[in-house]
């Protein structure tokens, strides 16, 4: 027993970067998800306003505007026909670096897609 005890302590220093490595990760994933849900939810706002208005700078504006932060990086293209009934379609694609550089540091693009029937 008395050349065991320091081994818990030599366990721990050999599983604990396992354990942050994995818990960065976690993070990460978390932080994409929450991206990607901020990205669905600013579609859905500019379909709704290309539905509702003929003027596809307020669709886009409205995107912008729901994105907050991430908007400055964010393509958005707007496709709204003149005529009642058809489909006005919103593709709004959103680069994400990741920030761990455990990870590389590389891009991920996020892309959402919404459609709506227009109103008038």
């Amino acid at each position: 027993m008395r050349f065991e005890s320091g081994s818990a302590v030599v366990e721990f220093a050999l599983i604990m970067p396992l354990v942050l490595v994995l818990l960065l990760g976690v993070v990460e994933v978390a932080v994409i998800a929450r991206t990607e849900i901020q990205l669905v939810h600013a579609t859905r706002e500019g379909a709704r306003e290309a539905a509702a208005s003929p003027d596809t700078s307020r669709a886009a504006a409205a995107v912008r505007g729901a994105l907050g932060s991430n908007r400055s990086d964010a393509r958005i293209a707007v496709s709204r026909p003149s005529t009642v009934g058809h489909k006005a379609t919103v593709t709004v694609s959103l680069p994400y670096r990741i920030a761990t550089p455990i990870f590389g540091g590389f891009t991920v693009t996020l892309s959402s897609t919404a459609t709506m029937r227009v109103e008038r």
